[in-house]
């Protein structure tokens, strides 16, 4: 066929091309490149029709000749709309290529209301979800403009705004319509009904699902029904429906799943009804419970399609020769080299009722039904993701994402679910429908995966069998859909430490870094949430956190912060920066999030949210980024010691996840001495002392670590014992299961009572200076007592006595070992600090000083994370000295010596390995 002919045919749109071989139109310049102009039209046509609406667009717009053929009508005969915002302009717009459009797809009323403008006369098939608010005056005039259509579908959502008016229009507008299928109207009244009857004589399939009212008696009178559903549908009067549905000469097939049919009225459809060859009747409670029906197999050959019978074994019988094929029954069927026009619609009625009814039930997750999804109900989905019907493929994928949730909340899957799903072959047939060039099934099978991917076997599944690659390429999907659902199961695979790497590999991080700046624009919480999360997970990885900044993520994610009012994409925003600044020295992004623009603000801001979630990310940042010096002076001078102080004092009763990060910022922040004075200043100490309180280890080990830092100003200790703070350190000091609590506190005490605080204690006493002595003298001694009682218990009698009356290494070991707390080494601790521990090796408390001993006996262990930077200090203060003489002294309690041994040795050790 040469060029001419084809476009003459291409324009009129009356032949069907059949297209040649790609491989054999290919041609190759000198260069051993493919020439694309030379292609044939023919070709080019090919390639279109493979490809979506945007890159048709795309190649389009390369050359003219191109472009003529893109507006060719036999690439416009099938629409889907649904992935696009479609108003009037844009509709009118897409005018001039639908003069010969067959069948369209939308979402929406403001796509429906736009259908008009595309003028398309010819339309035989509408289908349109997400239809709550279409009004009768949008489907009345939709019927008016479209006389040839053959078919009208809307669902699975309800149409709340639709009524029997609407009915009634259409029926009188398309009298060539067969098929109906409406979701949700409040009442299909007799009128409508009898209006259907009388004008639309060929109309062979009726679906009213999920509706409240529906006229059984005016059903009877459409006698070229051959399928009707009514799924869902309430208030049905059954024995109404019996006496008049009976008498219906072509009724074939019947879908009452999920009513409230009961058994006699199933019996007597059997009986009475010549013609009916199918009932379904999917999540029907009261047959069910029906032990006698449950157990009757006399259906007087009719096929029962429920919970408790064979479905694959029942479809099977339809067709004559099924041997050991009846759990292939529809593949088997699609595969009939001698096609049966009636069987086909027969078998395409229940592809779309059993997809839709299995969605259905999916969504509402009744108990007691994982036998069914085990044996058949999972295996039935897969198969009908093999169909031609794209919406089918579409609903049944989505179902799939669906009945393996059983807490979408918590996002918990139902492990057998999703590994039957695996050991059917599931995982391959969603990859290779997330391959597919049609959106609306890339997004579905996208969910599916991104669902089964909580399961860590189905993960792994996905990983070997190429579907990371896959998702990382439709995260870069101009469909907003497609791109969510991908970023989604990115953001399940990132979960544990396993496919980091490879998402990584898979140019998974800048396609996500992508999608934030894609979508934070035009607005796409859903996708925004997903692609923060996704980096949030993969951040926690070192090489994966430097890799996202490298892409641009710490500006995106910073954008986020700042911008994003959604409470979802705030806290995996504010999550993915406390992941990328959770590394310390391994790499820099803690000072590049730091030194982002506006990072540490959003930061802020972020803690006075009202979502409990998005406080707590934003707190953890603000921890995470405490740890640089640069950054710890920035957040104060952002506000955060007010904010941080406030998020305190309000999380009493919230969770400890919150309080923990709460009290982390607090602690980072009051590394600094001066914002240590400031936190006191601005009433930190009662909410810090409240949650040191708390039953929960991580919130008072970490409450333990920011009094502790306060307690180093005199004036905050002081504070301390005036808002009750000793008792509460007492506490902790005895009875923590945390060693790191414990310890945290004994120091806390320790700052508390080595004499520092006098001065204040005098200048801060009023008339009741007596009263106040007093307290404070019996803090004081509560303290000491409890600090001697937390070193003793590391304290072997034995291992102290073999250790004083030798100078082997080994027993010194030994004490090392029993006494080292291993948390204790990612401690660090300032000039200041450490030169305050060697001054209280000289206190007169034989208490104070083991205490201080025991504190740079763990700051010193060979290994510990800041043990060189601890040791540098100590030499820099001429410590050795101070040691020396606490290890000799004959006044000095046992504990003391000892340890002060150790600390001399550790010096040494480290010595040692600076000088090799």
């Amino acid at each position: 066929m040469n060029r001419r002919v084809r476009r003459k045919l291409a324009r009129r749109g009356q032949e069907k091309v059949d297209f040649p071989e790609l491989g054999e139109c290919l041609t190759l310049d000198e260069r051993g490149i493919v020439d694309w102009t030379r292609l044939p039209d023919d070709t080019v046509l090919q390639l279109f029709s493979c490809l979506n609406y945007r890159d048709r667009a795309s190649l389009s717009s390369t050359c003219r000749t191109w472009r003529t053929l893109g507006v060719s009508p036999s690439l416009w005969q099938v629409l889907d709309l649904r992935p696009h915002k479609c108003d009037s302009d844009a509709a009118v717009a897409l005018a001039p290529r639908c003069r010969n459009l067959q069948k369209l797809r939308f979402r929406g009323a403001e796509s429906a209301d736009a259908i008009i403008q595309l003028q398309a006369k010819s339309l035989c098939e509408i289908s349109g979800d997400y239809c709550r608010k279409i009004t009768d005056a949008t489907l009345s005039v939709i019927a008016a403009r479209h006389e040839s259509l053959e078919s009208l579908q809307l669902g699975p959502d309800f149409c709340e705004r639709i009524s029997s008016d609407a009915i009634k229009a259409i029926a009188i507008c398309c009298p060539q319509l067969r098929r109906l299928r409406l979701s949700g109207i409040r009442e299909v009244d007799g009128d409508a009904i009898n209006a259907l009857a009388r004008h639309c004589r060929n109309l062979m399939d009726i679906g009213l699902i999920d509706c409240l009212n529906v006229d059984e008696l005016a059903l009877g009178n459409v006698l070229s029904l051959r399928f009707l559903s009514v799924a869902g549908t309430t208030n049905m009067k059954w024995s109404l429906a019996l006496q008049n549905w009976s008498k219906l000469p072509n009724l074939m097939g019947l879908d009452v799943s999920r009513t409230d049919i009961i058994p006699n009225a199933a019996l007597r459809l059997f009986s009475s009804s010549p013609c009916l060859k199918i009932l379904c009747a999917l999540y029907c409670p009261a047959l069910e419970q029906d032990a006698s029906f449950v157990s009757n197999n006399n259906h007087k050959g009719k096929l029962l399609l429920s919970f408790f019978t064979d479905i694959f074994k029942e479809v099977a019988s339809l067709f004559a020769d099924t041997t050991n094929k009846e759990r292939n029954v529809f593949m088997e069927w699609r595969n009939l080299k001698t096609k049966d026009r009636k069987m086909d619609d027969v078998m395409n009625w229940l592809e779309w009722i059993l997809s839709h009814s299995l969605l259905r039930i999916a969504e509402s997750n009744p108990q007691g039904l994982d036998n069914f999804w085990l044996s058949q109900g999972a295996y039935l989905l897969l198969s009908l993701m093999r169909s031609a019907q794209e919406e089918v493929q579409e609903r049944a994928a989505t179902g799939l994402a669906t009945f393996v949730v059983i807490d979408d909340e918590n996002a918990s899957i139902h492990s057998g679910r999703a590994e039957a799903v695996m050991r059917d072959g599931g995982i391959g047939l969603l990859l290779n429908l997330a391959r597919s060039w049609r959106e609306g099934l890339q997004t579905e099978a996208a969910k599916a995966i991104a669902n089964l991917s909580v399961n860590a076997n189905v993960a792994k599944a996905v990983a070997e069998e190429g579907g990371i690659s896959i998702l990382a390429n439709l995260a870069r999907s101009m469909n907003r859909l497609v791109a969510e659902e991908a970023a989604g199961g990115l953001w399940n695979l990132s979960v544990g430490e396993e496919h980091k790497a490879a998402i990584a590999e898979a140019g998974g991080v800048k396609a996500l870094v992508d999608l934030i700046f894609k979508w934070s624009v035009t607005g796409g919480e859903g996708v925004l949430e997903r692609a923060a999360g996704a980096l949030a997970n993969l951040a926690a990885d070192d090489k994966c956190s430097m890799e996202v900044a490298t892409v641009g993520g710490v500006h995106a994610l910073v954008k986020l912060a700042q911008n994003c009012k959604s409470e979802g994409v705030q806290e995996q925003a504010a999550r993915a920066l406390a992941n990328l600044a959770a590394h310390g020295d391994s790499n820099s992004n803690n000072a590049a999030v730091g030194q982002e623009a506006g990072a540490l603000e959003a930061l802020v801001q972020l803690t006075r949210s009202p979502h409990d979630g998005v406080r707590q990310e934003a707190a953890g940042a603000l921890w995470n980024l405490s740890f640089d010096d640069r950054n710890r002076e920035a957040i104060a001078a952002a506000g955060g010691v007010e904010a941080l102080v406030a998020l305190a004092h309000s999380c009493a009763n919230a969770s400890p996840g919150l309080q923990e990060r709460a009290a982390g910022a607090l602690w980072g922040l009051s590394v600094s001495e001066a914002n240590s004075i400031a936190i006191g200043r601005e009433g930190g100490v009662a909410p810090l002392i409240a949650l040191a309180r708390s039953d929960a280890e991580d919130v008072h080990e970490t409450a333990a670590g920011a009094l502790w830092n306060l307690a180093f100003n005199p004036g905050n200790a002081f504070r301390i014992v005036e808002e009750g703070g000793v008792p509460a350190l007492v506490h902790l000091c005895s009875s923590s299961v945390s060693k790191m609590a414990r310890f945290m506190a004994a120091l806390a005490l320790s700052y508390m009572f080595d004499g520092r605080m006098d001065e204040v204690a005098l200048v801060g006493t009023s008339s009741d200076s007596t009263s106040k002595s007093v307290n404070l003298d019996g803090a004081r001694r509560m303290a000491l007592k409890n600090i001697e009682a937390f070193i003793l218990a590391f304290s072997d009698p034995q291992a102290f006595s073999a250790a004083a009356a030798s100078s082997a290494p080994a027993p010194l070991t030994q004490v090392t070992e029993s006494a080292r707390i291993h948390e204790a080494g990612h401690l660090r601790c300032s000039g200041a600090e450490i030169g305050r521990f060697v001054t209280m090796l000289r206190n007169s408390s034989s208490i104070l000083k083991a205490c201080a001993a025991f504190a740079l006996l763990q700051f010193t262990i060979p290994g510990g994370r800041h043990a060189q930077h601890h040791v540098r200090l100590l030499q820099n203060t001429g410590a050795s000295r101070i040691l020396r003489a606490a290890a000799a002294a004959a006044s000095a309690p046992i504990e003391a010596k000892i340890f002060a041994r150790i600390v001399l040795r550790n010096l040494e050790h480290h010595h040692t390995e600076s000088s090799n």
